[in-house]
Parts: structure tokens; sequence; C-alpha cells
């Protein structure tokens, strides 16, 4: 019984600390394994597998030494928006797409990730549709989608 007892508090410990939003860790990494502090340098850059850290129980993957100290020094200010997934996607349908992860946009400051495979480059979409409207849409469908 004392062990039934112990197994169930561990279990639901772990589970009261689980992840406040659902990231999108495609290939077990935030952004596809790329690079988050590369592309507020207008790049996307793949990441290294002996570059990497964790936030937020979420994997990231850096291009190099200096990007992941940036990345240690304040995390948050690199996460993708919308966990990493396609930000048209969550503005448009509210519904986690994933992304390519060289389709991106920094926009005040911040990183929004886009899909684009053949005629569908989400990114397009997005500017050509008032991205401030769409960010604002997207913006209140991720409070409901986000967990």
């Amino acid at each position: 019984m004392h062990r039934v007892m112990m197994i169930l508090i561990l279990v639901f410990g772990v589970m009261g600390h689980a992840q406040s939003i659902d990231y999108n860790t495609k290939k077990g990494f935030a952004a596809n394994g790329y690079d988050v502090v590369a592309y507020f340098d207008g790049k996307a850059l793949e990441g290294k597998m002996d570059l990497t850290a964790v936030y937020d129980e979420v994997n990231y993957k850096f291009s190099s030494v200096d990007n992941l100290k940036k990345f240690k020094r304040n995390p948050e200010s690199y996460l993708p928006q919308y966990g990493g997934y396609c930000a048209y996607a969550v503005a448009v349908n509210g519904k986690k797409v994933n992304i390519n992860p060289e389709t991106f946009e920094i926009r005040d400051g911040k990183l929004y990730l886009f899909y684009n495979q053949g005629k569908n480059n989400t990114l397009q979409f997005w500017l050509n549709e008032s991205p401030n409207n769409l960010k604002d849409q997207a913006d209140k469908n991720w409070e409901k989608i986000k967990n």
C-alpha cells in the first residue's frame, strides 16, 4: 500500500509540473532544431548537437557558442511565438500546424515561424493579409489552444 501511494504522489507531482503551453518539438527540439537566436540576425541556421540548452522542459540547439550564451542569459526573448507552431495557422484556423524552420519573421522583437510547402507559403499569406491584425487574432486563439 505504501508503495502505491508513493507512485501516485510521483505521478501527480510530475503532472503538476507539466509545461504551461504546448511546444512544437518536431525532431525533439524547438524550431525543428534550428537556432532560435540566429533568427534575430536574419538567419535560419541549424543548431549543432553539441550546443544545446533546455528551457521550460524544451530542448534547443544552437549554431554557435555565442548564440547558446545569449539564449542562456535571456531565453524568453528568443522563444518562438505560439509554441513554435505556424503563426498564420494559429491566427486563421486556431490550429497547431508544423512549420518550415527556414520560413520566419521577426516582428516587434519576436520570432514567428510559418508553414511553407508547395504553393502554401503562409509567411506570404501573413504579410499580404495585414500581419498586425493576424497577430492580434493569433494571440487570442493561442490563449484557447496553448494547453
